[in-house]
């Protein structure tokens, strides 16, 4: 143990043991056998110290003591050296040396892990693995005789609590200011199951408050580790009032924490009822260590205020760095701000805005901000930076900044660098404005007025080399709330009453064209509806394609929903009705499908009456199909038989029957919809006045068709010619063929007509005599008509004049006394 003064690094060793050099260790006579009973190399003396005015306590935790001479092993037992004049007499106080040894005496005792003093001169001493033993400086004075290794010590009491290393670390301070110590313990072992049901290593540290003369009572604020293995608790240091608000603080150290596991050190504010329940700062390690962990914390020292300043500061020691580093504590400030908004509901068309300096009528309202700033031990002049902000940031919107108010610069904030006096109060105010309506859109909102302020970091250092620091405890952000004056009565509270009406056409199968939603919107109620929007969710076979009708729409996708925003006003005043229509394609529509459902709603900013009921609006699905079904016959007359032909005995080729007849039919579907399932049915007459008269050969067919039939075609066999037509192929004496179409039922509603058609082929007759036989009646009656015909005739003639005409050149004498030249001329 050195004994060093603060101005100068020249320390000097304290002897407290005497007679302890490493060749000097103490022998004892076990059983007439002389025994060395006492260990003391690496017995860390020094390990703890602890001073309380002239007495000074210094602790060996590794000190080995040995009661039997054929022991193998020895005691942990710890031990400690007590001076209480000033250094120049000192005793032994070895509370766990017994002559028992092993677990029947204290064993693993290490008695001196740690130790403190409390104002009436009592001590604490920590015992591993969890235990502290107390007695008066009084008692552990009259109680030694340097002869004696074992001292019992009249009046010492010790806890029952063992495990978790409970009395690692001690501290004795007044924490609630009641002019009584209380007392810290540090368990840095203690563990806690966690959430998966295993233990968790995390340390604590426990506060007890003394309400009287050794009447210890537990505090509430019993501090837990958050992280595991950092040993949280294993050094403890008051620290004095760091904050000058009346109540002592406490340093804790925690050697394994932090990010990298080199250590942490956390300090913690006393209030009336103990320790605040977190730590108002934290120290980390600046060193690296290869071998192993800082241990950044491992010892604490406090409470001694070195540079003079009028503020305590911290030793933190890093056992692992071979190092300790002194923070120096900064002046603390207590400040405090106001913020006025007057008047707090604005309106565009009213300005009135009264400054302080004179009375002007020019800004919709004023601001005012004072700052006050007070310490102990402070510069003469202490610098703030203040910062305004007219529009913050909305409570229910994330990074959703509103620009609504202006300065006098045109600028939304105000940034100002005052210099105040310790105990000054400065105020300042300023004008704002209201943008135009146009320039924002939500008006419902709270307006939030915003000032920060912050001791500037630029300032000047005090006398001593340090900036001070503003207290912990300090509300530097305030805040004051206005609004916009609304078109809703005295109460500026809109209660809208949102109505959503929609109507549709069906849906068609294969219909990739537009269909269109018309909606109407109303608002039935007392106020506006602000921010109001067409709130529409698409069903996933449906595109958006555009707007019907005057509106503005923004197409959005979040995850799997897309929905279209649709602005509807803002404000939507009251006994607005607005008709309007959307319009969406349907590329991804199916035929199991049934219905289509869209997802309607209005949605408003207002607080009250927001939103209308949602419209789950259902198209329904229908087919509907153009089908044409055209026929003709190839060719379309017939004239049978034909020439050059006789009747064959022995039919061979499909020629041999007769004339060939083909009849094409064309089935058209003009859509849009498919039609499944469907027959295309022929009927044409194979016999006639008990005759065959129609002879099929084959069906050809191009598409998607099955082809069937009652009757066998080409049941002779013959040899059939190669055709390349889509046609029913016959050889007939035909009248005429018709065919139909027809559809099984579907679950939809079909709009479609099913065409029947009738091709007829005309049938000329070719009857020559030589092969046909005409009765004699028939010729004679035809021979009178033909006379009858012919006198009618000639009647009619003469009834006409035609047998009166005279010779256009007159008679034979007339004819003679034309002259030559007329004759010539003739």
């Amino acid at each position: 143990v050195y004994l060093c003064p603060w101005s100068q690094a020249n320390c000097s060793i304290i002897n407290f043991d005497k007679q302890g050099r490493l060749s000097c260790d103490r022998y004892f006579y076990i059983n007439d056998v002389n025994t060395q009973v006492e260990f003391k190399s690496h017995q860390w003396f020094g390990a703890t110290v602890r001073s309380h005015g002239n007495s000074i306590l210094a602790c060996a935790p590794r000190y080995y003591w040995r009661t039997e001479h054929d022991t193998p092993f020895s005691d942990v037992t710890g031990t400690c050296y007590l001076s209480v004049d000033s250094l120049k007499t000192f005793v032994e106080f070895a509370p766990c040396r017994t002559e028992r040894h092993g677990p029947a005496g204290q064993g693993y005792c290490q008695g001196g892990f740690s130790a403190d003093f409390t104002k009436v001169r009592e001590i604490f001493v920590g015992v591993s693995p969890g235990q502290l033993i107390s007695a008066t400086t009084e008692e552990i004075v009259k109680a030694y005789y340097p002869s004696y290794f074992l001292l019992s010590v009249a009046g010492q009491i010790q806890t029952r609590q063992m495990g978790s290393y409970f009395g690692y670390a001690v501290a004795a301070t007044d924490i609630n200011n009641d002019g009584l110590d209380d007392l810290v313990v540090g368990a840095p072992m203690f563990m806690r199951r966690g959430s998966n049901g295993r233990l968790e290593e995390l340390g604590k540290v426990y506060v007890y408050l003394q309400r009287g003369p050794l009447l210890l009572e537990p505090s509430r604020s019993h501090l837990l580790g958050q992280q595991a293995f950092g040993r949280f608790g294993t050094s403890l240091a008051p620290l004095g009032d760091l904050n000058q608000d009346g109540f002592n603080d406490m340093a804790i150290g925690c050697p394994y924490g932090g990010d990298d596991q080199h250590g942490l050190v956390l300090i913690y504010n006393g209030h009336d009822g103990g320790l605040m329940d977190t730590p108002t700062q934290t120290l980390s390690g600046q060193w690296a260590s290869s071998s192993f962990p800082d241990s950044f914390g491992f010892a604490l020292r406090g409470n001694k205020d070195l540079d003079q300043n009028g503020y305590p500061d911290l030793i933190v020691g890093a056992f692992g760095a071979d190092k300790a580093v002194v923070y120096r504590a900064r002046p603390i400030v207590s400040a405090s701000a106001s913020l006025t908004v007057q008047p707090t509901m604005f309106n565009q068309e009213e300005k009135t805005c009264e400054l302080f300096t004179g009375n002007e009528t020019i800004a919709v309202s004023c601001i005012s901000f004072c700052l006050l700033a007070n310490g102990k031990h402070l510069p003469s002049h202490l610098g703030f930076v203040v910062e305004v902000q007219l529009d913050s940031v909305k409570q229910n919107q994330k990074e959703s900044i509103r620009r609504t108010l202006f300065l006098d610069s045109q600028q939304p904030s105000l940034l100002k660098t005052l210099s105040l006096a310790n105990g000054q109060r400065s105020c300042h105010d300023a004008k704002i404005y209201l943008r135009a309506e146009e320039e924002f859109r939500d008006k419902l909102s709270p307006i939030y007025i915003s000032l920060n302020f912050s001791l500037d970091p630029h300032a000047s250092v005090d006398q001593h080399g340090l900036r001070p620091v503003l207290n912990y405890q300090t509300e530097q952000r305030i805040e004051q709330k206005a609004q916009i004056q609304l078109d809703c009565g005295e109460d500026n509270i809109c209660v809208p009453d949102l109505k959503l009406a929609v109507y549709g056409t069906e849906v068609y199968l294969g219909d990739e064209n537009s269909l269109s939603l018309t909606f109407n919107a109303r608002n039935e109620g007392e106020g506006g509806a602000y921010e109001a929007e067409l709130y529409v969710v698409l069903p996933p076979e449906a595109d958006y394609s555009g707007i019907a009708r005057n509106l503005t729409c923004s197409y959005e996708a979040e995850n799997q929903t897309r929905y279209l925003v649709c602005d509807l006003g803002n404000p939507m005043k009251s006994a607005t009705s607005l008709w309007a229509g959307l319009r969406f394609t349907v590329p991804r529509l199916k035929y199991t499908y049934k219905t289509v459902e869209f997802e309607l709603q209005i949605r408003s900013k207002n607080a009250n009456n927001s939103e209308s009921e949602v419209v789950l609006y259902e198209l329904q699905v229908a087919a509907m199909a153009d089908v044409i079904l055209q026929g003709v016959s190839l060719p379309d007359k017939v004239i049978f038989p034909p020439p050059n032909w006789s009747v064959s005995q022995s039919l061979r080729e499909e020629q041999d029957i007769g004339p060939e007849l083909q009849q094409v039919y064309e089935l058209v579907n003009n859509g849009p919809s498919v039609v499944s399932q469907s027959t295309l049915e022929v009927r044409c007459p194979l016999r006639a006045y008990g005759h065959p008269l129609l002879y099929p050969v084959e069906v050809l067919t191009e598409g998607p068709l099955s082809c069937s039939s009652k009757h066998t075609f080409n049941a002779l066999k013959l040899k059939v010619r190669t055709h390349t037509h889509t046609h029913t192929h016959t050889h007939t004496h035909t009248h005429s063929l018709v065919a139909m179409v027809r559809s099984l039922p579907s679950v939809y509603s079909w709009l479609i007509s099913f065409p029947v058609v009738q091709v007829v082929t005309a049938v000329l007759w070719n009857k020559p005599d030589s092969l046909f036989y005409v009765p004699v009646w028939i010729i004679i009656l035809a021979i009178l008509a033909g006379l009858l015909l012919l006198s009618l005739l000639i009647y009619l003639l003469y009834k006409m004049g035609f047998f009166k005409r005279s010779d256009p050149y007159g008679t034979t004498m007339e004819k003679a006394q034309l002259k030559p030249q007329a004759s010539s001329e003739a």
